[in-house]
């Protein structure tokens, strides 16, 4: 799993950015990948609207979404299982007694 840097780490690594510092010198000073700074640059461009794209709190909305409707399905998948093994079985009205078919 790839490691999570801090909300605070990254803007100072973009403010690092912004008063002139290269990517290479700050990622060799951080110990942060060029890729990483590169990518974090990309997305405050987004999130402040000069690029286009999703920005952060639009893909935190789509993660949470995708996960409840990860959970939905689960729940759908075993309600659906259940409501199979009860319609396998038959229940006498006279004696109460459950029989399989």
């Amino acid at each position: 799993m790839p490691y999570r840097y801090p909300p605070e780490f990254r803007r100072k690594v973009l403010d690092l950015l912004a008063a002139g510092r290269s990517v290479a010198s700050v990622a060799a000073d951080l110990g942060v990948s060029d890729q990483t700074i590169y990518t974090w640059r990309k997305q405050e461009l987004v999130d402040t609207g000069q690029a286009p794209g999703l920005s952060s709190s639009e893909q935190a909305e789509l993660r949470a979404a995708r996960r409840r409707i990860t959970e939905l399905e689960t729940e759908l998948a075993v309600t659906r299982r259940s409501n199979q093994l009860l319609k396998a079985q038959v229940v006498s009205p006279k004696d109460g007694s459950i029989r399989s078919l």
